[in-house]
């Protein structure tokens, strides 16, 4: 009898244990997002440019401060507080602090192909629709018993079904304007405002795309999800600096609004990461803001941010360091207990210490304490 509640207990402890561990994780990219801006803020030369601002006088009541410091936290106050605060921001040059991509192309499908599957393909895939040869992380973790239908992706890129392989595997994807499965009310509205869009390109609304992401997170709670906005590359493109930085104030505010939400669901409430980063930089001239590639200088610079119950809360990184793209994917499966060891080549996980989860001792000793409560002075002592 005895050695069946030895077992029992220790059965209870390896659960225990293994859930915290786990936890929950949120990728979340921006397309072509620079990182000067993450850092600091509007560009004084473009912001003033009446070839990429229709209000030059107007946009700056938005987002321009003399101060930097100031400058980024009107363009993206979530990052400058919530993110500063309690979590981690990598990637500001001017303190040698560098993310990199891996890849040699510098455009959307090979960035988020390493991004996710942690290998910088040399062959080139040009933004078509073609299936990726190589697995992704989120592929990996829903074939795993403890993540497998728990896994989603939704994107504004029609893209991504290639990109994450979707003939291959069975993620629940969305993406574009694909129409979304379930019949419920909010489901059902958002398609009918899909539907009325006149002018659809590869690229749904980005609050389109977190509104269909957030329906789906609120009734089936899954515990990976990879959420990927579009159209902060879309209006660098156009060349319309004013639009991109409201893009970006508003991805911004959606992840705010996200975290407040997971930080009041009892399902994540301090037990999920969110990953923020984007596929690749921009022309870091300003006459070159708006392109992005090989031969375009500043498409390889990129950004990362992280905030979260595994995630030491260290603020903006100052130290000369350099990560690269290729690194996340290792990454996201070690944040949740998992090893990422597809047949392809994969990067390593960030080598970062703080990347531990956070008071696992301190988790696992409160775990022993609760299943050890009531149990005889015999079964007590066979832990100690």
């Amino acid at each position: 009898m005895k050695t069946a509640i030895v077992f029992l207990i220790c059965l209870l402890l390896a659960r225990g244990s293994r859930a915290q561990e786990a936890g929950n994780v949120f990728i979340i990219t921006t397309d072509g997002f620079r990182w000067q801006e993450v850092f600091s803020g509007a560009d004084s030369i473009l912001i003033n440019d009446p070839a990429y601002v229709k209000d030059t006088a107007l946009l700056r009541q938005f987002f321009w401060h003399a101060d930097p410091v100031e400058r980024r936290k009107k363009l993206m106050p979530f990052f400058w507080t919530v993110i500063a605060d309690q979590g981690q921001l990598y990637g500001n040059r001017n303190f040698s602090n560098k993310v990199n991509v891996k890849n040699l192309y510098k455009i959307s499908y090979p960035g988020y192909s390493e991004l996710l599957t942690g290998y910088a393909d040399p062959v080139p895939v040009f933004n078509t629709p073609t299936y990726n040869r190589y697995t992704s992380v989120l592929e990996h973790l829903n074939r795993q018993p403890e993540f497998q239908g728990k896994v989603a992706a939704f994107s504004s890129w029609n893209i991504f079904p290639f990109i994450l392989n979707a003939e291959a595997n069975r993620i629940r994807i969305n993406s574009g304007y694909q129409q979304l499965e379930g019949r419920d009310t909010g489901s059902m509205l958002i398609n009918r405002v899909q539907d009325s869009i006149l002018h659809k390109t590869n690229t749904r609304h980005d609050l389109l795309t977190y509104m269909a992401a957030r329906e789906y997170i609120q009734r089936h709670h899954p515990r990976v999800v990879f959420l990927g906005f579009g159209q902060t590359d879309d209006f660098a493109h156009q060349g319309q600096y004013d639009m991109y930085l409201q893009q970006a104030g508003n991805f911004d505010r959606m992840i705010a609004e996200l975290w407040y939400y997971v930080q009041t669901d009892p399902f994540y409430k301090d037990n999920t990461t969110f990953i923020i980063t984007t596929d690749h930089g921009r022309g870091s001239k300003p006459s070159r803001w708006s392109k992005h590639n090989v031969f375009t200088k500043g498409s390889g610079e990129i950004w990362l941010a992280l905030i979260g119950q595994a995630i030491e809360p260290m603020g903006e990184i100052k130290k000369r360091q350099k990560i690269y793209q290729n690194q996340l994917a290792a990454t996201i499966a070690s944040l949740l207990g998992e090893q990422f060891l597809p047949r392809h080549p994969v990067a390593a996980a960030m080598p970062v210490p703080s990347l531990v989860p956070r008071n696992i001792t301190a988790s696992r000793n409160a775990a022993r304490s609760n299943a050890l409560s009531g149990a005889s002075e015999e079964v007590k002592t066979a832990f100690e």
